[in-house]
């Protein structure tokens, strides 16, 4: 097997897993809130994180962090897991799940705006283009298809899945300037977001124990949402010939993530989520592709 089949089948099995962490978020719902959902899963993530470094002889990494580096994922640590995941699971709580889903895949839209605030960046005629096929997508999704009514189905669910794609994006276009290693900031970054979730869950009196199918949930979400897969999809990257060809694989992720959602949890998949879900995708891919010609 050569190296970028290799590439290739380890990419396909992380997106195949992230597909299933919608499902698995709504399901895990119906035993715990959001909040618990995330404290728990955090701190599976956490765990996990902490026996890599160990079996990687990694943890003397940690030996000598720096105060800018804890500052660094005091702040990474709070837009994700914390805030990112609060809010998603939240939105995840009051709109379908295939909703949640697709709007949550605005992220790239969102960081091609912040990337041009922040980092100066061009945006073209094209990308204004691509970025308003992309939004018209969101916007028969809110609407469900009725878009001469105006009327949204959950205004409440749409604001926080769209800002919980501005915070994903906040945290990448962060991490583009983060330099350190990946075992040492991953883990650090997940281990404030627990510390934060862990001080929220005590102020909104969150702490409970869990039973026995909320407890296969969160370590499902935890394993395979936060730890897991986030080391199968970058050792498919590290693996790479085209690091792009392969990126581009992500976005069969929420079209796999559709056909989960109607099998396990028996939603109905509404034509304007599919009519939404490819014009968001078709912006984006319209970017990379004008990207790649120049």
């Amino acid at each position: 097997m050569t190296r970028n089949t290799k590439s290739i089948l380890l990419a396909l099995t992380a997106v195949l897993l992230w597909s299933t962490i919608g499902s698995a978020f709504k399901l895990t719902l119906n035993y715990l809130n959001y909040t618990q959902i995330l404290l728990f899963s955090s701190f599976i993530a956490v765990v996990f994180l902490a026996i890599l470094l160990v079996v990687n002889g990694k943890m003397k990494l940690l030996s000598s962090v720096t105060f800018r580096s804890v500052r660094m994922s005091a702040v990474m640590g709070f837009l994700n897991p914390f805030a990112y995941y609060l809010i998603l699971l939240k939105a995840y709580s009051v709109l379908k799940a295939q909703e949640a889903v697709v709007l949550n895949y605005t992220w790239p839209l969102i960081l091609v705006l912040l990337s041009a605030i922040f980092l100066k960046s061009k945006i073209t005629w094209i990308n204004l283009i691509s970025l308003a096929i992309s939004f018209s997508g969101t916007f028969i999704i809110a609407t469900r298809g009725d878009i001469f009514s105006f009327q949204f189905s959950n205004p409440t669910g749409i604001v926080l899945a769209l800002s919980s794609a501005l915070f994903w994006a906040s945290y990448w276009l962060i991490n583009m300037k983060d330099v350190r290693g990946t075992e040492e900031k991953i883990f650090l970054n997940f281990l404030f977001g627990f510390i934060y979730t862990l001080i929220y869950s005590i102020l909104t009196n969150n702490l409970i124990v869990p039973g026995l199918e909320a407890t296969a949930g969160v370590i499902y979400i935890g394993l395979f949402e936060m730890g897991i897969t986030f080391v199968i999809w970058l050792n498919a990257l590290k693996l790479a010939v085209n690091t792009a060809k392969i990126s581009n694989l992500v976005y069969l992720s929420p079209f796999i993530s559709l056909l989960i959602v109607s099998v396990a949890i028996k939603e109905k998949i509404m034509p304007s989520t599919l009519i939404g879900l490819s014009l968001i995708i078709g912006g984006i891919l319209l970017q990379y592709l004008i990207r790649k010609k120049k």
